[in-house]
């Protein structure tokens, strides 16, 4: 495809949590040109646009009146968004980018929604380790939820190195995000999902359908982020050090230390914030390299997800992998991950 001045041409629908932070990491990008971003809010969330050098525009026509009324300064509608793009990221809440997926396909532009779509909307799922080249030249690809991206990348490092067999893993989710804390959530209750095997197991099996995992979800009383344990059969009978070694070669997995003073996810986060990370995001999975455990062909681990941040390079490598402007899936992590101070913060 043309790009102008060999950039990609991004724009971003929906500013919330994934959205702005999306829109801030393309724009770090060097062959990439945010070109907007759109909603239909007009409160508070919306002041750090323009402040940003972001374009906004309305996502819904009938909304362009009240944003202006609120004092924003508003570019156009969604339609003169998409004309201006080569990619349009959509980050609107759950639902709407399956809706919003044949407005895109009817003006000839490459979309990615996100994990809470259907795989079908964009028929390719991705997580950049295990199905950047799929994604190559397609007109759409789904970054995976969260929990599901995190799933996805420890599993493949395990089936890199030759060890993976089979995954059981249980999931304690937090009950919202931290911005909605005052909205709703639970407190003084735990709350299962209503089906085991929980949707994660199969969602990871849209991104490769080799996985043998199973997994069990619920819901917890805090916001901060998602914490994993896992149990997986491996291939044969193994040394701690060779599955710690398997996790260590994805750039993406970041192992962390009990005895380094990291013994709850607020401490992970707090290290974030105190690393520069924008937004306190921690964009790898965390995960405890001194409570691993190995004991014959069973390995024993625990993770930390941070659900507003992880997709987050997922996005910026799909972009790359649609547009075909980069071809090789390391190159492109290797980029996004630089672009992002992956890895800084962690003894490697």
């Amino acid at each position: 495809m043309a790009l102008a001045q060999g950039k990609i041409r991004v724009a971003v629908n929906g500013y919330g949590v994934i959205g702005k932070r999306a829109a801030d990491a393309i724009a770090l990008q060097g062959d990439m040109e945010l070109v907007g971003v759109a909603d239909v809010a007009s409160d508070w969330r919306m002041q750090a646009i323009p402040r940003k050098g972001f374009k906004l525009f309305a996502a819904v026509d009938d909304r362009t009146g009240a944003m202006r009324d609120a004092g924003l300064k508003v570019a156009g509608t969604l339609d003169d968004l998409i004309a201006k793009a080569d990619v349009v990221v959509d980050c609107t809440p759950k639902h709407i980018g399956a809706k919003n997926a044949a407005r895109y396909r009817e003006r000839g532009v490459k979309f990615i929604v996100q994990g809470g779509e259907k795989h079908d909307v964009a028929g390719h799922s991705f997580v950049a380790e295990s199905s950047y080249a799929g994604a190559i030249g397609r007109s759409a690809t789904r970054v995976v939820s969260c929990n599901t991206t995190s799933v996805v990348r420890t599993l493949t490092a395990l089936k890199q190195a030759g060890l993976l067999r089979r995954a059981r893993g249980t999931l304690l989710r937090r009950a919202t995000d931290p911005w909605e804390s005052h909205q709703g959530g639970i407190m003084n209750t735990l709350v299962p999902e209503e089906e085991i095997p929980s949707h994660q197991g199969p969602d990871a099996q849209t991104v490769d359908r080799e996985l043998d995992v199973i997994t069990m979800a619920v819901k917890v009383p805090e916001t901060l982020a998602h914490l994993h344990y896992w149990v997986v059969q491996l291939t044969r009978n193994a040394s701690k050090d060779e599955v710690v070694d398997a996790f260590r070669k994805s750039s993406r997995i970041a192992l962390i230390r009990m005895k380094h003073g990291l013994t709850a996810i607020n401490t992970v986060k707090e290290l974030m914030a105190d690393a520069g990370r924008p937004h306190d995001n921690l964009y790898e999975v965390a995960m405890w390299e001194d409570m691993l455990s190995v004991a014959g062909d069973e390995a024993l681990y625990a993770y930390m997800v941070d659900n507003q941040a992880i997709v987050i390079p997922e996005t910026i490598d799909a972009i790359r992998a649609l547009t075909g402007l980069e071809a090789d899936a390391g190159a492109s992590i290797r980029k996004t991950n630089a672009s992002l101070g992956m890895g800084a913060p962690f003894e490697r």
